[in-house]
This record gives C-alpha cells, structure tokens and sequence, in this order.
C-alpha cells in the first residue's frame, strides 16, 4: 500500500493542528490522526448543496452562505445547482486551506474559486452570517457535527443564539442546512425550538450511494 505522505500542515486559529496529506491520487485533510475530508469521499457534502438547491427552487439571484470550503466539493455542486445568476459567499476560517485550493489540491477545485458568482469571505462563517444581506440558503460544513468537536468555538452556531442569528439571517422561506457525521438528539430539539420547520435526511458519504452514514439537517424559516 502506497504510504500517507504530509504535504503541508497549519495551526488552526485557536489552535490545533490541520495536516494536508497524500497517497497517490488520494488527498486527505486531517486533524491531528483524524480525517476530516478525503478526495473519494463527496457523496454527502455536495448533497448538501444539491437538496438545498430542490427546496429553494427557482429563486432568481439566489444568495447562499456556505460554511467551510474543505475540498471544494459543496461548492462545486452549489454552483452547478442553483443556477447562472446565483451568488455563493464561501466563508473559510483558515487561510492555508484556500491556499491548498490553489495549490495541491487545484486539480479537484478547477475554476470554482474563480468563477464571477462566488465570494471568499476568509474569516468566521458566524460574522458572514450577521453582515450584508440575508440569504436564501445557508449551508454549514465546518466541523464533523453540531458539538464543536475538532474546534469547540464553532459550539457557538449551533447553540440557541447562534441558531437565532443564522434564523435571522435568512429571507422568508429560506432555509438552514447543517452537514453533520452523525446523529445528535439535543441539537435536532434546538432546532425544532428556534420555530423552523426542520426535516432530518440521511445521506451517504460517497457520490455511488455507498459509504458511511452522514446526516443534513434543513431547518427552513417561515414564510415565502
């Protein structure tokens, strides 16, 4: 078996350490031992795009939040799904993963970075979500699951008020999608209390329908 080798590695704002790795054609994004996301792996983070695009339906100049770049994979689906006159904010907290998206790891990303409906907000996804205009989708990759695991300061968007924040954020009709590894009871009992319609679908995590069980929940606000 051909060997990891570590192409790069950076310490994440608050710490902890991110290593890009490689084993032939296949790239990892890891922390510490840890996979976060790998190259053969996109089946459920560009669901996550292409379900939210089926709710939001034919909004014209659809505005959409995603939350974490990781490989790209989200992104890519987005910009295929909502259409030519979308316009997608990607908000990226550390600066060497939107660097590796233009380097190691610019034959998975081609062009997406660069295309005219896409913005790089390189900082905290949760000051994207209170600044500028609201938006019809907000899509949120940027940790295994609603617990802060890999970084515990992210424990603050899925809480009440980050919920509140993200709620308020959105337009009428617009929706909430959190990407998650795994079930989690307590978050889905927040979200039914921030007052969205909320649904819970599994997903797999690979692009042939196989692979791990993951979960996206949509939470959507009212109105239309």
């Amino acid at each position: 078996m051909i060997p990891w080798q570590k192409l790069d590695e950076t310490i994440m704002p608050g710490g902890g350490v991110l290593k890009l790795m490689q084993r032939g054609t296949e790239f990892s994004i890891m922390s510490n031992n840890i996979g976060l996301m790998n190259s053969r792996m996109s089946g459920s983070e560009e669901q996550l795009a292409t379900l939210s695009a089926a709710r939001i339906g034919k909004r014209p100049k659809a505005r959409i939040l995603i939350g974490g770049l990781g490989m790209g994979f989200t992104l890519r689906a987005a910009l295929s799904a909502f259409g030519p006159d979308c316009q997608i904010v990607i908000a990226e907290l550390v600066p060497a993963v939107i660097a590796w998206a233009r380097g190691p790891l610019a034959p998975i990303h081609g062009t997406s970075l660069d295309d005219p409906r896409v913005t790089i907000h390189q900082g905290d996804v949760a000051t994207a979500i209170t600044s500028g205009k609201p938006f019809d989708a907000i899509l949120l990759d940027v940790d295994n699951g609603p617990d802060g695991l890999f970084r515990p300061e992210n424990d603050r968007l899925y809480s009440a008020s980050g919920l509140g924040a993200a709620k308020a954020a959105l337009t009428p009709g617009g929706h909430l999608a959190v990407w998650s590894a795994y079930t989690d009871a307590p978050f889905t009992k927040r979200l039914r209390q921030s007052g969205m319609t909320i649904e819970e679908i599994p997903v797999r995590e690979r692009s042939n329908g196989k692979g791990g069980r993951h979960l996206i929940w949509f939470a959507t606000k009212p109105g239309r």
